[in-house]
């Protein structure tokens, strides 16, 4: 799988991607959108740290839930997890109309554009008939933007693109319409905006403790593509910082619900 951010078998990444979880919940004071009822088995594709899938093994203690990653989930795990270990680029392991909800998030930057249609299919073909699919996508942008984001932002973009994944927020933009034509009805989308910065109150502040990992775990990428020391990416992010809570920045996603036909 194409995955140029860092993989979160690094303690430090798991911290990251599980601020990133709470800033998103309190944001939607949820953990899906899907109308769900009483599923009996849930799938999360990119499941990262498996915190979002041990949660909701909480919420539905009856439901056997599954994640499904390149990296196994964090320990200890809920008796009613299983995890399964694969790359959604060479398919999913299991049976057609399998599982009564189906949820992933956050594989822009695993899933090259070209390959954003067939693995939505591949999602719908494992979700069971009358289930739903979440699909949950950032667009890899923080705006408005201050200089020093901005060169942060072509940077990773730029090696994004080499990698073929999007950085022009297409997928974002598009995301119910590629949950219809994989096969779902009654698709609904929701556009959310993130603060970014200790302007934005607790989600501002874990959404800049986010971004800000993020750029720095990205430091020893930049200085091997572009040959730009990582002491000058570190000075970078503490401007970027300032320039969050000048200009009041946000970052954007979407999230798209669609039902597979009964």
């Amino acid at each position: 799988m194409t995955y140029f951010l860092p993989r979160h078998e690094h303690e430090a990444e798991i911290d990251r991607l599980d601020i990133q979880h709470y800033a998103l919940h309190e944001r939607l004071c949820a953990n899906y959108l899907a109308p769900l009822e009483q599923p009996a088995r849930i799938l999360d594709v990119g499941c990262g740290t498996g915190l979002w899938a041990y949660e909701l093994c909480a919420e539905f203690p009856h439901a056997q839930v599954v994640g499904f990653d390149l990296e196994v989930s964090k320990r200890p795990w809920p008796a009613t997890y299983r995890f399964v270990r694969g790359n959604l680029l060479q398919g999913l392991p299991f049976a057609n109309d399998r599982f009564d909800f189906v949820h992933q998030r956050f594989m822009i930057a695993a899933v090259p554009v070209k390959d954003w249609a067939r693995t939505t299919t591949e999602l719908v073909r494992v979700t069971r008939p009358n289930g739903w699919l979440e699909l949950v996508e950032l667009e890899f942008d923080i705006a408005p933007a201050g200089p020093a984001t901005k060169r942060m932002l072509e940077m990773a973009w730029r090696v994004g693109r080499n990698a073929g994944l999007d950085t022009t927020g297409f997928i974002n933009r598009s995301l119910g319409e590629h949950a219809g034509r994989a096969g779902l009805i009654d698709v609904g989308t929701r556009v959310v905006d993130l603060a970014v910065g200790e302007w934005g109150g607790r989600i501002g502040s874990l959404m800049a403790t986010d971004c800000r990992a993020l750029f720095m775990r990205l430091a020893p990428v930049f200085e091997a593509v572009f040959g730009i020391p990582e002491r000058e990416c570190r000075e970078l992010v503490t401007v970027m910082q300032q320039e969050w809570e000048q200009h009041h920045s946000l970052s954007r996603f979407t999230v798209a619900v669609g039902r597979k036909p009964g």
